[in-house]
Formats: structure tokens, C-alpha cells, sequence
């Protein structure tokens, strides 16, 4: 007979780290991630239950299937897989571990987590990312974000990283990485103010579109 492992009854939501894709939901009420393996087909909220990818009825974590909320125990680790083609644009998040578990020598899978936190890394030109912006694919529902510098930005309207915060709510927080200043900095050592002012400049301006289309179409109505 099998010996059954020991079960685990921590005093503390254990913590893991992952990488996601960030989402917003079509109305651009609603922010949370997607998974980039086995859960990419299941939107999840900064608080949210492990649902059965393959839709069987059972509770997750299962022992005879590999559905469930995956993480790794050390953040080095999931920080690499940010390096993978495939995974370029994803962010960092750092979550507990809630609900029943299942230990694994490099992390958990589960049944309930919290995305406490989420590092953003840099823009595809290697700049430091001041917001997220459509990364043009997506889940029915859900358009997926990449980082992004306002250099970068183009026509794309911007989702600032307090603004994803706040939609995604439950206390979650978001920061860009540290880059060395010569990474994103604009030639001849313009500050990140100015990245900062181009971003709200893109937003205006997205919004002037919108005001001139509204008024359009009141005057074909009147």
C-alpha cells in the first residue's frame, strides 16, 4: 500500500510567483490576467477560484489532472521564463497560495489564489515601461496588454499602471522594473517626466478622436 504524504497546514498563505499575460476586458471596466499555458482559456481576477481547463466537473487541484493554479517557490525562476519567446510581454506577478494545495519540488498547484502584486518589465525597445497597451490578441471578451514606453505607444490608447490597479481592484499593486537609465532614457538624458508627459499627451489626444466622432454623429442625427 502507497503511503499517503503528509498534509500541510501552514499558518500563512504560502507565497509563489508567475507570469500572465495582462487583460482588459472589452468595456475597459474590468483588468485582470491570463495564463500562459494549460489556463489560457480561463480569464482570471486578482481574487479567483482554479476552475477545470478541460471543463470536467470536478474540484482543483485534482490528483488525476493537471488543472489547477500553478506557481513556482522562487521568484528567480519565474523571472527567467519572462526571457522565452513566448512569453515575452507578460508580467511578473507575485500571489498567495490559498485553498488546498499540492506541493512540487519548484512550486504549487492550487485551488485559490491573490495576485498581491505585479512588476511590469520593460517595453519591447528595452525603455522603461510607463503603461500597458493592446498587444493585438486576446481571449473572447478580453484584449491582452503588453508593457509599453510612449515612444512605443503609436495610435494604441493607454492603460496607465495605477489605472490597472485600480480596475483590477482588491488591493493589488503594480510597478514598472528598475531599468538603467540608459536603457529607456530619450537620447541626450530627457527624464522620465517627459516619458511621462508624452503618455498624457496620447490620451488626450485619443480622447479629442472620440469627442470629434461623438459630435459628428449628433449632428448627422440632428
Amino acid at each position: 500500500m502507497r503511503a499517503r504524504l503528509p498534509e500541510e497546514h501552514p499558518t500563512e498563505p504560502p507565497t509563489g510567483w508567475k507570469v500572465a499575460r495582462p487583460a482588459l476586458s472589452h468595456d475597459g471596466a474590468r483588468a485582470g490576467f491570463v495564463g500562459v499555458s494549460l489556463g489560457a482559456a480561463l480569464p482570471y481576477g486578482v481574487l479567483d477560484a482554479a476552475h477545470c481547463a478541460y471543463g470536467r466537473r470536478h474540484r482543483s487541484p485534482s490528483r488525476w489532472c493537471d488543472c489547477g493554479f500553478h506557481c513556482l517557490h522562487e521568484r528567480a525562476e519565474a523571472a527567467g521564463l519572462l526571457c522565452a519567446t513566448e512569453y515575452r510581454g507578460s508580467v511578473l506577478l507575485e500571489v498567495s497560495v490559498l485553498g488546498s494545495f499540492i506541493r512540487f519540488e519548484r512550486g504549487f498547484r492550487y485551488a485559490r489564489q491573490r495576485v498581491r502584486a505585479a512588476t511590469v518589465g520593460p517595453c519591447r525597445c528595452r525603455r522603461r515601461a510607463t503603461a500597458l497597451a493592446d498587444a493585438g490578441r486576446g481571449r473572447p471578451g478580453w484584449a491582452a496588454l503588453e508593457p509599453v514606453c510612449p515612444l512605443c505607444l503609436g495610435g494604441r490608447v493607454p492603460v496607465g499602471l495605477a489605472e490597472f490597479a485600480r480596475l483590477a481592484g482588491q488591493g493589488l499593486r503594480v510597478a514598472a522594473e528598475p531599468v538603467a537609465e540608459g536603457d529607456w532614457a530619450e537620447p541626450g538624458g530627457v527624464p522620465e517626466l517627459v516619458a511621462e508627459a508624452a503618455l498624457l499627451q496620447a490620451r488626450l489626444d485619443w480622447f479629442q478622436s472620440r469627442l470629434g466622432r461623438l459630435r459628428g454623429g449628433h449632428g448627422q442625427g440632428a
